[in-house]
């Protein structure tokens, strides 16, 4: 496996890095931490202009087609600030979900809308047993008159407040289905989730009720899919977070002074640096080898499973040793280290909590049954 970046992938990480370092600066992110409205007016239409929006999305469907590792490089980038969203929401997850699980009619009607940014999905799918696992969904879908009537309530749902669609998973004849709702459709409730959290809602359904041509039936099997696609592509966002909170701490630890030297020198210090070196190169290797499974056409579930389960612990760890590193600084919120604690909790259980991709691991390692 060579990590090595190719002349494309170099060029999508150079311009990453430029957008975090232009366009989501400390004070832009601290702002949005505190009132998330700005960033369809500001940040989004960027990232649309670049294309970002549509590199997961193929060329028959407005996007540009990347492979999987290009969009992780982005990804990787964006983690560094970490830059908030609902890119990975609507562009990846969801459209990975359109591509493998709609008709064609469907995937024609909204991929195209979603690869240019004008529409923005976001994946309905947690409820109050919270679990990403799809056996784990109560909320029914009810037909009536030729469509679908759903009423129930989705809660840890990342980036709804920016979203103009939701797609909802809910159980429809013994199986599961998605349904796409319109954000502003009549029933339709969403409420940012107060507390320790980024971009996270609470969904409520009353009633709604949606067309036959917005319902994706008989979709368990291509949600799986889409979702272990879109899996180390996240991990990759943590490989990010990652990389900032060690370069912030290694930078600490060589400019602080206490007791007369530098507190790098001290021994305990350093331990916390080495953790964090640990934990990084962890994530790394890990989700990298899942991305490079994924493009080859391989079998990449162990890998991915194992990826998310260290990447997600990895980005909570390397926050943790960063606030030993830091002590007092690192709780000022000016300082910019509490974006990444709060980030690397908010996206702890996205995708899956790394106890139940072990459990999955499991079963795709053939060493408990199915």
């Amino acid at each position: 496996m060579d990590l090595s970046l190719n002349d494309t992938q170099q060029l999508i990480q150079d311009s990453g890095r430029d957008f975090v370092r232009g366009a989501c600066k400390r004070e832009v992110l601290l702002a949005l931490d505190r009132d998330p409205a700005p960033m369809m007016d500001g940040i989004w239409p960027q990232m649309a202009e670049l294309g970002w929006t549509g590199m997961a999305i193929p060329e028959a469907y407005g996007g540009t087609g990347n492979e999987l590792t290009d969009v992780a490089v982005l990804f990787e980038e964006l983690g560094t600030a970490p830059v908030p969203g609902p890119l990975l929401s609507s562009s990846v997850l969801c459209a990975r979900i359109l591509l493998e699980a709609a008709d064609e009619a469907t995937k024609k009607a909204w991929l195209p809308r979603i690869a240019s940014g004008e529409r923005v999905f976001a994946l309905a799918l947690t409820e109050a047993q919270y679990g990403w696992s799809l056996g784990a969904l109560r909320l029914a879908a009810k037909r009536e008159n030729g469509g679908f009537v759903l009423t129930g309530t989705k809660v840890f749902v990342h980036d709804a407040l920016y979203a103009t669609d939701l797609l909802v998973a809910a159980r429809i004849d013994d199986g599961v289905g998605f349904f796409r709702v319109d954000r502003k459709a009549r029933g339709v409730g969403v409420r940012a989730l107060a507390g320790f959290l980024t971009d996270q809602c609470e969904v409520t359904l009353e009633n709604v009720r949606v067309s036959a041509q917005d319902a994706i039936l008989d979709a368990h099997d291509a949600a799986e899919r889409a979702m272990l696609a879109a899996t180390p592509v996240l991990c990759a966002y943590k490989v990010g977070g990652c990389r900032a909170v060690f370069d912030m701490s290694l930078n600490y630890a060589r400019e602080r002074t206490q007791f007369g030297q530098i507190i790098g020198r001290f021994q305990r210090v350093q331990d916390h640096v080495i953790h964090m070196v640990n934990y990084l190169d962890a994530a790394r290797w890990t989700t990298y080898e899942a991305l490079w499974k994924l493009d080859s056409g391989m079998d990449a579930a162990a890998s991915v499973h194992v990826a998310k389960s260290v990447a997600s612990e990895s980005y909570m760890r390397a926050c943790d040793f960063a606030h030993e590193v830091h002590a007092g600084i690192g709780v000022v919120r000016e300082y910019g280290l509490t974006l990444h604690t709060k980030m690397s909790r908010s996206l702890y259980h996205c995708l899956g909590a790394p106890k139940a991709h072990r459990r999955r691991l499991e079963r795709a390692l053939n060493l408990v049954q199915a």
